[in-house]
């Protein structure tokens, strides 16, 4: 009989869809969790404290071939297993309710993802959305901190993008295996994510993504990060499942205030009301957060962009909406300009690179 390491043997259990805390209870039981694997059937099933069918399924499933043949598939996709056995295993996640027994990864965790934020909210985002997620992720990489999200449609996808457009260091947990990439039409940002950051999940290979796995994978987004920012939200998102698991980790909760009448903010407005800290900058998030106080800086694209090389009408428009997005018939009003010298520039603008377009005739620096 082959000799199978800690790891394997986490992996088996994990295949079998067995709970953390059943698996807490065999690593406990055994001591060194490899035993499990030789142990007479007859002490399994004498065992205290689990269910038959769990004990049935453990003496029923250890077998060699299956094993062998989810550790080659492994091996093939060069998956990383991080183990709650092991010394490298995110500290911060230890220590929450139900934390993972192990993890599958794509990409590397470092030190310096002791700094994390989590940046969360709805797949149907609104343009306004969208800018929101990826302005305060881009802030915050700059300045060092590790953004945490989903890899969704909507604002996590944001998230993702605005740390990685920084520089930084991005981490998405998935609800699904980690061969399973979804949505499909993120796997361009997962390949990007796990060259700059991390790729994770705590379901077995070739997990599909069942709507139960997310609500589940939520605790490990809010686990890993120091506090969670909701972006938007509904009544019913799913995000604000993150947000009661943040609360209940002891996390820092934040919310972005949007238009009282809009469903994707009626989540966000909630949880304000409920006692989650306004974001307004990211000032106001670094400044709850002990660990990031000395990050505190005021980050401000008016710094990077020198007027004086640009046109007379480049640097008026480009003024109006260096702190937020504008709509275009608004860039009418604040300069006085004529309609189609504002679309002439603005198109001018966008072919510099300098600014883009969200959708609807609404602007914002590139």
């Amino acid at each position: 009989m082959k000799n199978f390491s800690h790891k394997d043997i986490l992996v088996w259990l994990n295949s079998l869809y067995m709970k953390n805390k059943t698996i807490e209870y065999l690593i406990e039981y055994f001591k060194d969790i490899t035993l499990l694997w030789t142990a007479p059937a007859k002490e399994i099933m004498n065992m205290e404290g689990l269910k038959y069918e769990i004990k049935n399924k453990l003496i029923s499933y250890r077998n060699e071939d299956y094993l062998e043949k989810i550790l080659d598939k492994i091996k093939k996709l060069d998956v990383e297993i991080i183990t709650v056995l092991d010394e490298d295993y995110p500290k911060r996640l230890r220590n929450i309710d139900d934390s993972p027994v192990l993890i599958y990864t794509k990409g590397k965790f470092k030190d310096e993802d002791h700094l994390s934020l989590a940046i969360v909210g709805s797949r149907k985002a609104t343009s306004y959305g969208k800018w929101v997620s990826e302005k305060i992720s881009g802030e915050l990489a700059k300045i060092g901190v590790t953004i945490v999200s989903g890899l969704a449609r909507g604002i996590d996808t944001e998230a993702h993008k605005g740390a990685l457009k920084e520089g930084g260091r991005t981490i998405a947990v998935l609800g699904s295996g980690i061969n399973e990439i979804y949505p499909k039409n993120n796997e361009k940002l997962f390949y990007e994510i796990e060259n700059s950051g991390a790729v994770i999940s705590e379901f077995p290979i070739d997990t599909k993504p069942f709507s139960h796995n997310f609500p589940q994978r939520n605790r490990i987004i809010s686990g890993l990060s120091l506090g969670v920012i909701i972006v938007e939200a509904g009544e019913r998102s799913g995000s604000l499942i993150t947000a009661n698991f943040a609360a209940d980790q002891g996390r820092e909760v934040f919310a972005v205030p949007g238009n009282i009448n809009s469903i994707f903010s009626r989540g966000t407005n909630r949880l304000i009301k409920d006692g989650a800290k306004i974001v307004m900058d990211i000032d106001d998030i670094l400044e709850e957060i002990s660990e990031l106080k000395e990050k505190v800086i005021k980050v401000s694209k008016k710094g990077e962009i020198d007027f004086s090389k640009l046109e007379e009408n480049e640097a008026k428009i480009l003024k109006c909406i260096v702190e937020k997005p504008v709509y275009c018939n608004d860039i009418v009003y604040m300069t006085g300009l004529d309609i189609s010298t504002v679309n002439s520039v603005l198109t001018a603008l966008q072919l510099k690179g300098m600014i883009r377009e969200l959708g609807g005739k609404i602007f914002t620096l590139s």
